[in-house]
């Protein structure tokens, strides 16, 4: 078994004990309406947990790939990080400018992937409206929902690597993409929509090959037919499900905009694995004051268009000594933009005749 492999399993593992407490299995803990403290509670885990893990690469970062001498450190820089110069003869120097790169890179996906999913929290709103959720079931059916979007991720992240590796025109396709993306959101018009619950493409896929029952259970996701005996899924399934699929489309501009931060799979899967469930816990309160951010989604739009732009231009900006850490600053520059002026610029109110 790689040390790659043994590295993943470590850190699924310590991700899904970590889950299991917010989510109360070990204290038994029934469905609940997730209250502000609790939402701040584990919002500020998670980011601790985020952040922590940056120094943990910056100094351990050989882990992941096993890298103990310099031949090896070679091999794996000319595959994820060729731009990062080693200190010939010197391996420790060697090896700790790789592992600042691989930090720095982790950080700044982490800060990608964290602010491009904002947008999810006013899908998982729409999503939990239309089809009637209650509110206490919201942190158990987000949960296992994001598990599943980060299991789906985890294919469409090493997929999207290997094709790189192989194909690495596809770059230039993400960056056009991204830059699409950026000014389809920018000139898009904010509004109000809606789900036709029983026209849902997941919801019509899982009817024709799931035995659906017909009411929720508790807050089972499963339960057994009484007289048929048959295994039944419950509505609330459905929407664990949907919200797994509804991550993933999002994820089609998220990953790709990683990728012009780092080759690296592993990174892009631990950014996108920290992000998402920091989203998640974060949801319970930003959801009730996301809407006075009302410059975010210009935001958004304009980081979207400088990633895809940068994916673009790397040749050039690599001769011209363009740092990795420079996006770092630009992206945040960016995003504090955005939310300074939500807090700054008044809203214009029309001027109703009386």
């Amino acid at each position: 078994m790689s040390s790659e492999t043994i590295f993943f399993i470590a850190f699924a593992a310590f991700v899904l004990v970590v889950m299991s407490f917010d989510l109360g299995i070990f204290s038994k803990q029934t469905s609940h309406v997730v209250t502000f403290r609790e939402a701040a509670t584990w919002s500020a885990i998670w980011v601790a947990l985020s952040v922590a893990f940056y120094f943990f690469l910056k100094s351990y970062g050989y882990l992941v790939h096993g890298i103990y001498d310099m031949a090896q450190l070679e091999e794996v820089r000319s595959k994820y990080a060729s731009h990062v110069t080693l200190v010939p003869g010197n391996f420790d120097a060697s090896l700790a400018r790789f592992q600042n790169n691989m930090s720095l890179e982790y950080i700044t996906g982490y800060l990608v992937e964290y602010s491009l999913s904002a947008d999810n929290i006013f899908v998982f709103i729409l999503i939990f409206n239309s089809f009637g959720v209650r509110e206490r079931y919201y942190k158990k059916i987000l949960v296992w929902g994001i598990l599943g979007a980060i299991v789906l991720r985890f294919f469409f992240i090493f997929i999207g690597s290997a094709l790189i590796q192989r194909f690495e025109w596809i770059l230039y396709l993400f960056g056009a993409f991204l830059v699409y993306t950026g000014l389809q959101l920018f000139f898009q018009k904010d509004e109000e929509d809606t789900i036709d619950t029983g026209n849902h493409p997941v919801v019509k896929f899982a009817s024709k090959y799931l035995n659906i029952f017909p009411r929720n259970v508790s807050d089972n996701f499963f339960v057994r037919g009484k007289i048929d005996h048959k295994l039944y899924v419950t509505p609330l399934f459905l929407i664990v499900i949907v919200i797994a699929f509804t991550d993933l489309i999002f994820a089609v501009d998220s990953i790709p905009a990683i990728f012009s931060i780092t080759k690296d799979p592993y990174i892009v899967f631990f950014s996108n694995v920290f992000a998402i469930m920091g989203l998640r816990s974060m949801f319970f309160f930003l959801s009730s004051i996301i809407e006075q951010f009302r410059f975010l989604k210009v935001g958004l739009a304009v980081l979207l268009t400088f990633i895809g732009a940068k994916m673009l231009a790397e040749p050039w900006l690599h001769d011209l000594g363009f740092k990795p850490v420079y996006s770092l600053y630009i992206i945040v520059a960016i995003l504090g933009i955005s939310v300074l002026a939500s807090w700054l610029i008044p809203e214009k109110t029309e001027n109703k005749p009386a």
